[in-house]
């Protein structure tokens, strides 16, 4: 694949793993944004993302470092770190080095999983990560669907803009999915970081069936470019949430969620082993679909400017200028090359 001109490193919020990935007394390591870090849970349940070296010698705190009750301690040397990155104690010392502190990221945990806030100018969050049942505002929660469905794709050759610009591409179903589904949009509202796109559902090639016949639709909210969160109603009760965050300079993990519905009535009451089955197979019919359109962005060129067919100017238009907020340059270059442009 081609590199795309799009910074890899844009602003917002970003999963860089799943809560049951770190459990108390837990260190979690990974690799995003170009960054070594790690998160670990101390035993009051506290959970800290850093970047990964000790500032004492530069011993990486993944292996081998430990939770010791609400500080993270150094395999080397025994030096301790609080949740806000900063040195607590030196064994064999009488005061912490004040004068250093590890880089710690924003974090919170929603729907099971863990997110980052990224910035290059450290600033402070200034929206929220989606939720995929609070966002919604119709009372629904956890408790109602069952657990959690994951795909999880590592190291992929794509950019998660890629990902977002799939909420205005009504085209793509017949071609990429083979099905016959054409949304009609109801919504583009890209005003504000959080922007949600609605659409309903008709089907192509059946003139004795109308939109309010089907009764069916999505409702996407998409949380910057690294969270988008969708509830899906009519046909099939689903939520899912799509999650991509840049590994490197070319590549992304890709991680996707499906909660389906728990059917209501007498039929699932009898039965709940065979409902349980069932949405289980609507979950990976979900994710499968999902893994369809993965194989197409790990593949593909970013065209700027694209060759948009007159129908679908308005939302990839309006999903591209929203986009370009999160960039270090404000129009989606990198900060190196806003730099170079200065």
């Amino acid at each position: 694949m081609a590199k795309p001109p799009l910074s890899m490193k844009p602003t917002g919020w970003f999963q860089v793993a799943w809560s049951d990935e770190v459990a108390v007394g837990a260190v979690h390591t990974m690799k995003y944004f170009d960054q070594e870090m790690i998160a670990w849970r101390a035993e009051g349940g506290q959970l800290t993302v850093m970047n990964a070296y000790c500032e004492h010698l530069g011993a990486h705190l993944g292996h081998g470092g430990t939770v010791v009750g609400e500080v993270l301690q150094c395999p080397f040397h025994g030096w301790q770190w609080n949740g806000e990155g900063r040195n607590v104690c030196i064994p064999y010392e009488d005061r912490p080095n004040r004068g250093r502190r590890i880089k710690t990221y924003p974090v919170v945990e929603r729907n099971d999983s863990v997110y980052i806030w990224h910035d290059l100018q450290d600033r402070e969050p200034y929206f929220e990560a989606p939720d995929v049942f609070a966002d919604f505002a119709d009372g629904s929660s956890a408790a109602g669907y069952y657990p959690q469905q994951r795909l999880f794709r590592q190291g992929l050759e794509m950019h998660p803009q890629y990902v977002l610009e799939n909420g205005v591409d009504f085209a793509h179903f017949k071609y990429v999915h083979q099905t016959p589904i054409v949304p009609v949009f109801t919504r583009h509202d890209f005003d504000a970081p959080v922007s949600f796109v609605d659409f309903t559902i008709t089907f192509e090639g059946d003139d004795a069936q109308s939109i309010e016949d089907i009764n069916s639709g999505v409702e996407a909210i998409n949380g910057g470019l690294g969270i988008a969160v969708t509830k899906s109603w009519g046909m099939i009760d689903n939520r899912t949430i799509s999650a991509i965050t840049p590994v490197d300079e070319s590549t992304s993990d890709v991680r996707f969620m499906v909660y389906i519905g728990r059917p209501q009535g007498d039929s699932a009451a009898r039965n709940p082993e065979r409902a349980a089955a069932k949405a289980a197979e609507f979950g990976q019919e979900v994710i499968r679909q999902f893994s369809q359109d993965v194989h197409i962005w790990a593949h593909q060129r970013y065209s700027d400017p694209p060759a948009l067919a007159s129908s679908e100017h308005q939302g990839f238009t309006a999903i591209r200028n929203w986009a370009k907020q999160f960039y270090p340059d404000g129009r989606g270059g990198s900060a190196a090359e806003l730099a170079t442009h200065s």
